[in-house]
Order: structure tokens, then C-alpha cells, then sequence
């Protein structure tokens, strides 16, 4: 399920990214911004799945979240695609809130419904 949920969720940073910088949206554009971010999560996910045991909620989420932002800007760079400073930081923080904070809440609402 989470998987699923983590492409979105990526491909929900590039909607935005790209909306708030060009504003319009094209599937190319999309792509071009989502694809690295979108390998790093995956290879992310990968490393969970080969995991022998597999961590907690909110700790794969900061895997994933590390997996997409570290992959994600070092394929941009080997793409020729910027990674400026200010990006690297809202793409850090967006990623994060976007990867981590939903699995945070549900491990909170959870926790609170077996007390």
C-alpha cells in the first residue's frame, strides 16, 4: 500500500513544482521534474523490501524520503538538471512532510486506538 502511496505522493511534488514555477502542466514537464525523485523512492523502496525485517511506519517513510531526495538529486545532476541550493532545501522539506508526516499521523491515530 505504501508503495503506492509514496509515487503519488512524489509525483504530487512534481505537480506542484512545476505549477508553482512554469505554471502550467504538461505530461513532459512532469516527467522530466518527477522521474528521478520517482527512481530514488523505488530504489528506497527496494531497500526496504530486501529489509530482513521491516522497520516501522514513520521510519520507512524517512528511508523513502532520504531514498527520493538523495537519488532524486544526484540522477537530477547526472541529467544535467538543476539542484540549486533553494531547491535542494524546499524539495527536502516538501518530500519530507509529504513521505514522513502521513505515516507519523496514522502511527499517532493508531497508537491512540489500542489505548
Amino acid at each position: 500500500m505504501w508503495l503506492l502511496i509514496d509515487l503519488l505522493l512524489v509525483g504530487v511534488f512534481a505537480v506542484v513544482g512545476r505549477l508553482s514555477h512554469y505554471g502550467t502542466l504538461t505530461v513532459g514537464g512532469w516527467w522530466s521534474t518527477a522521474w528521478p525523485f520517482l527512481v530514488g523512492a523505488l530504489l528506497a523502496r527496494a531497500l526496504l523490501a530486501a529489509a530482513r525485517r521491516p522497520p516501522a511506519a514513520v521510519t520507512s517513510g524517512v528511508v523513502v524520503w532520504l531514498g527520493a531526495l538523495v537519488g532524486g538529486m544526484v540522477l537530477r545532476q547526472v541529467a544535467g538538471q538543476g539542484t540549486a541550493t533553494a531547491f535542494v532545501v524546499v524539495a527536502t522539506l516538501v518530500l519530507g512532510a509529504l513521505l514522513v508526516l502521513p505515516r507519523g499521523v496514522l502511527a499517532s491515530v493508531g497508537a491512540r486506538a489500542r489505548r
